[in-house]
């Protein structure tokens, strides 16, 4: 009888073509797991609208399980930087996004891939949602050439197709991401551009002046302030006269997002994606948020807040375990099926780890490199008189 389960198996494994750890995982999938289900979602606040997202969202098994998957990912990468940082691999400034996970991943599965995207310091999880690998993203922590930025950007500089970083300046990517939804609207593709920002950049003049240009030419872009409830170690409640983010832009309409639910993050990106296509402007979201560990690396997060707070909600409020819960429930997937996946992504952040730590450095020589975008070698002084290099493009 084990015989013919297992070749019984295997045979759906050639037939559907999944890569499954678990066997019985296999031949329980078509039969006895609901493919499908409808799940009540938090409301969203509004703000110059008259209707919002919807109430319900609709869940597929394998939407549910590659949600999972992506968060679950990324929650390790990040413990994986951590364990780098504190032993002295990871050098210079590192800001973890564990916490945030249903932020990028709810607005990576509300857009299309060919839209875009740009954030602040906090990077890494989108970096990896924008299809760049967790190898690739750890070797750039550790500054090794097969880094995404060839190890020369680290933590906050790294770059996908269509997503344009990582930027280390408080709040100076989103006048960027409005330039970036100007190009969508002067090529004519019905492309939009999300620009994140945190609660900490939300009282920056910059952000204004393109909330401004961006209502009068009606540019296709999301603003997305995703509120994790301190800039670096200041509560919002002592930063900010206002804390209702999603009513900064004034003229511009607002959403006030549950942003530890991704079924809620996905839903209230799909309307603001839809609302800019439709040629009505901009719109802002505000996530509603939390990130586990402290601003930075140097930070470590209890000296403004409680471990008390951060564990009720890790208990009440965790993004991966909220959506885990929600599909054992409705019988989408079962227990064993989640502790395949974990085994496997820790495989794989293990991997990338050693990849990241016995990759060489870049030579000095590539020091300069990638100054402009042309192929014209230039000469570029060093340090002192003896010392010349050459950038090449």
């Amino acid at each position: 009888m084990k015989n013919m389960l297992t070749t019984i198996s295997n045979a759906l494994c050639r037939m559907t073509g999944r890569n499954v750890g678990a066997r019985v995982v296999v031949s329980r999938s078509f039969a006895d797991f609901t493919s499908q289900a409808s799940f009540d979602i938090k409301e969203c606040e509004l703000h110059r609208l008259e209707e919002g997202p919807p109430l319900k969202a609709e869940l597929t098994r394998e939407q549910g399980l590659q949600y999972y998957r992506v968060m679950q990912t990324v929650r390790r990468m990040e413990l994986k930087a951590d364990q780098l940082y504190k032993q002295k691999i990871i050098r210079g400034f590192c800001h973890l996004y564990d916490g945030q996970e249903a932020c990028a991943v709810g607005i990576e599965s509300g857009i299309n891939p060919s839209d875009h995207l740009i954030t602040a310091y906090r990077a890494h999880g989108y970096t990896y949602t924008r299809g760049i690998a967790v190898k690739e993203i750890l070797a750039e922590l550790t500054g090794r050439r097969g880094g995404v930025a060839k190890g020369k950007g680290g933590s906050m500089h790294m770059y996908a197709p269509n997503f344009y970083g990582g930027n280390g300046i408080v709040g100076a990517q989103v006048p960027l991401g409005a330039g970036i939804a100007l190009a969508c609207q002067y090529k004519g593709n019905n492309q939009v551009c999300v620009s994140l920002y945190g609660d900490g950049a939300a009282n920056q003049g910059q952000l204004y002046e393109a909330f401004n240009m961006a209502a009068l030419w009606k540019l296709p872009c999301i603003f997305v302030c995703e509120n994790n409830k301190y800039g670096m170690g200041t509560s919002v409640e002592r930063a900010s006269a206002s804390t209702e983010y999603y009513k900064r832009g004034d003229y511009i309409p607002g959403i006030r997002v549950d942003g530890m639910d991704v079924l809620c993050v996905r839903e209230a990106t799909k309307f603001a994606a839809d609302h800019c296509r439709a040629g009505k402007g901009p719109i802002i979201m505000e996530l509603q948020t939390y990130r586990y560990h402290g601003h930075s690396m140097s930070d470590p997060g209890v000296s403004y807040r409680t471990r008390d707070e951060i564990q009720e909600v890790r208990s009440k409020s965790d993004p991966i375990t909220m959506l885990k819960e929600r599909m054992l429930t409705n019988n989408m997937a079962s227990v064993e099926e989640f502790k395949e996946i974990d085994i496997a992504i820790r495989k794989e952040v293990e991997e990338a780890a050693l990849y990241a730590t016995s990759d060489p450095e870049p030579p000095l020589e590539e020091l300069c490199n990638h100054i402009f975008s042309n192929d014209v070698p230039l000469e570029v002084r060093g340090t002192n008189p003896w010392v010349t290099l050459k950038s090449v493009s």
